[in-house]
C-alpha cells in the first residue's frame, strides 16, 4: 500500500500567499500602483518578476527576504500533519505542486524542518542573480487552455505518476489537497478511488460544488477540510485499512 499526497502550497500548507507576503519587504510594505495594476490574468510569474525587480531596485536583499518569508504562518494543523507524514513515509509519498517559487518554498520548509518530508517540489524555478536580485522563470510550457501559461498542475501530476509507474510504484490512492482555481485541473484527472481535499470556503471547494450542481461531478471522492488535523485523521484511517 502506497499513497500519493499532493499538496498545493499557498493557503494550503501555509496560511498566506507567499508571493504577496514578500511585499512586507517593500518600502512602506506596499507596491507602487502602476506595478500593482500591471498584473494580467494567467501571467502571474511575469508580474512577480517585476515585483522582484522593484524589490531589488529598492535595495532589498536576500537575507531580509529570507527573514520575512520564514515568519509566514502555517495553516492550522499542517505542522502536525507534516510531522505525521514524515514518520510514515513507508505509506506516503508526498509532493508539492505550487505556483510559488523554489526559493520561497525551500526557505519556508527548511526553516520549519519539513524539507525531508517532501519527495519532490514542483514550482517555478527562482534564483538570485549576481547583483542580488531574485529572478523567477515559468515552470514549464503546456497546451492546457484551463491553466495559467506557466503551470498546468494536471500535467505535472500525470508526469510524476507515470515516472513512478516506470520505477515500479503504483499508488493505491492519490490524495490531492488544495484550495485554488488552478487546483481544479488536476482534481478533474483523479479517478474514483482517489480523494480530492478542497479547503473549506476557498475557490476549489466552490468550483467542485458547482460541478456537482451542474451534474458533472468530479470522479473522485471529495473531503472538505479546514484544518490539517482533519486531513491527519483521515490518513490515520487509510493506513489502518
Amino acid at each position: 500500500m502506497k499513497f500519493l499526497l499532493v499538496f498545493d502550497f499557498d493557503y494550503t500548507v501555509i496560511d498566506e500567499n507567499s508571493d504577496t507576503w514578500i511585499v512586507k519587504c517593500a518600502p512602506e510594505e506596499k507596491l507602487p500602483n502602476k506595478l500593482r495594476n500591471s498584473y494580467q490574468k494567467g501571467h502571474w510569474t511575469e508580474y512577480m518578476s517585476r515585483v522582484f525587480r522593484y524589490l531589488g531596485d529598492s535595495g532589498v536583499r536576500e537575507d531580509e527576504m529570507k527573514r520575512t518569508m520564514t515568519t509566514i504562518p502555517f495553516t492550522t494543523g499542517m505542522r502536525d500533519l507534516l510531522d505525521f507524514i514524515g514518520k510514515n513515509k513507508d505509506f506516503f509519498d508526498c509532493i508539492i505542486i505550487s505556483d510559488s517559487n523554489t526559493v520561497f518554498i525551500d526557505w519556508i520548509l527548511k526553516a520549519a524542518n519539513f524539507h525531508e518530508v517532501l519527495d519532490e517540489v514542483f514550482t517555478n524555478p527562482a534564483t538570485f542573480s549576481g547583483a542580488g536580485y531574485l529572478t523567477v522563470q515559468n515552470f514549464h510550457t503546456h497546451h492546457c487552455a484551463k491553466c495559467p501559461k506557466n503551470l498546468c498542475k494536471r500535467k505535472v501530476l500525470e508526469e510524476f505518476v507515470d515516472k513512478k509507474l516506470r520505477q515500479g510504484v503504483k499508488y493505491t490512492k492519490i490524495i490531492y489537497v488544495g484550495d485554488g482555481g488552478n487546483d481544479l485541473c488536476p482534481v478533474t484527472s483523479l479517478k474514483k478511488d482517489d480523494i480530492a481535499m478542497p479547503r473549506q470556503g476557498y475557490t476549489l471547494q466552490k468550483m467542485i460544488s458547482q460541478m456537482s450542481e451542474d451534474l458533472d461531478p468530479v470522479q473522485s471522492s471529495v473531503l472538505v477540510w479546514s484544518s490539517g488535523i482533519e486531513i491527519l485523521s483521515h490518513l490515520k484511517l487509510l493506513i489502518k485499512e
